[in-house]
């Protein structure tokens, strides 16, 4: 205790609140990164390359389509052909036979009303195509998925309160719904995520996932308006300029977003950039719940930047003014410097020869 007593009497009040602020802030920065890194992984949505390839070589690309956009299946089958042949013409071909290169999905919002035969439920509604799940693994409390390429389109995700208002449980996979009067199948029940950003985003009512078809012939759509694709990026931007190029829709009329490096430091510091511009959307898009959860945590991980970069400059400046002024006081020169170390050097040496010589007679 007295050692400590004597060791903080050799400063002054001054330096003691100065190294306080350093720590402080450099505890402040390592609780920010925690949370931002801990947030970045936490965004499933946003996270399919990674769980696609784990050598980092994929990309997550969306496309939002604006409402006078027509997308159909046929198109998204030209786009799926046009990438095969980008990805030929690049020699980029899968690791063994049974690999598949590259996944996709496209998904519609839009609302269906489901019945029981007790109720009838009229519910927000996802209509799915392709490995939607694939790219969005809602959690599940019971069943399973179902794809968006299966022959039949009898199958329906409910949300836990989907199922307590249609069947007064959420065990309720296999049982019958019926929408437009075809019957219908509950694959599965998930949980519903919840949260300010969740509930504003579009969660904060009954959600249904259906397919698309489903959608599309029994609910009320605007029509896909998301199209996905899983791919291989050999090399930076590589699989979103392919997509913007195959697609082959106007700029004005796509909004394409790279959700692989939508949360690195240089995409969060062109959010900073655009402060007070990204409420002027001019793009007649509406983004699907998934979407507007990201744009809410880029605004959030963009301030978190901004204070990890500020938390980090106030000890870099103290620092920095301190060792100034430790120079301009210095009462050494670089000679004397010089034979410290030598003197250093010297006493390892003998030091060391000390200890040989004692090992020596052993």
């Amino acid at each position: 205790m007295n050692k400590i007593k004597a060791f903080f009497k050799c400063f002054t009040v001054k330096q003691v609140l100065l190294a306080m602020v350093v720590i402080l802030c450099l505890l402040a920065w390592c609780a920010l990164t925690v949370f931002s890194v801990g947030k970045k992984n936490g965004l499933p949505d946003q996270t399919a390359a990674k769980r696609w390839s784990k050598e980092n070589d994929a990309a997550q690309i969306t496309c939002f389509f604006t409402g006078s956009t027509e997308i159909d299946k046929n198109r998204i089958r030209t786009f799926e052909d046009q990438l095969d042949k980008a990805l030929l013409e690049a020699s980029i071909t899968a690791s063994n036979e049974n690999a598949r290169l590259w996944a996709d999905a496209y998904s519609a919002v839009g609302k269906i009303t489901l019945s029981s035969g007790k109720t009838s439920l009229e519910a927000d509604a996802v209509g799915i195509g392709g490995d939607f799940f694939l790219f969005h693994p809602v959690r599940l409390l019971f069943g399973s998925y179902f794809s968006g390429n299966d022959l039949m389109y009898d199958k329906v995700i409910l949300d836990e309160d989907a199922a307590w208002q249609l069947f007064g449980s959420s065990d309720v996979v296999g049982m019958q719904v019926t929408i437009g009067g075809v019957p219908h199948y509950v694959a599965g029940v998930i949980h519903r995520e919840s949260g300010r950003f969740n509930e504003a985003a579009g969660l904060g009512k009954t959600l249904v996932y259906v397919s698309w078809e489903t959608l599309s012939e029994y609910g009320t759509t605007d029509g896909i308006n998301t199209y996905e694709v899983l791919m291989p990026n050999p090399v930076e931007d590589f699989a979103y300029k392919k997509v913007k190029e195959k697609f082959g829709i106007d700029e004005t009329n796509m909004w394409v977003v790279d959700n692989s490096s939508r949360f690195r430091m240089k995409a969060l510091f062109q959010v900073i950039a655009e402060f007070g511009l990204r409420s002027m959307n001019d793009y007649a898009i509406r983004y699907p719940y998934w979407e507007n959860v990201a744009r809410a945590w880029e605004d959030v991980l963009a301030l978190v930047l901004v204070l990890q970069i500020l938390f980090l400059s106030i000890p870099a400046v103290i620092v920095t003014v301190t060792l100034i002024l430790l120079w301009k006081r210095k009462q050494w020169t670089w000679r004397t410097v010089w034979q410290f170390f030598l003197d250093v050097k010297e006493k390892w040496t003998e030091r060391f020869r000390k200890e040989k010589n004692k090992w020596k007679y052993f």
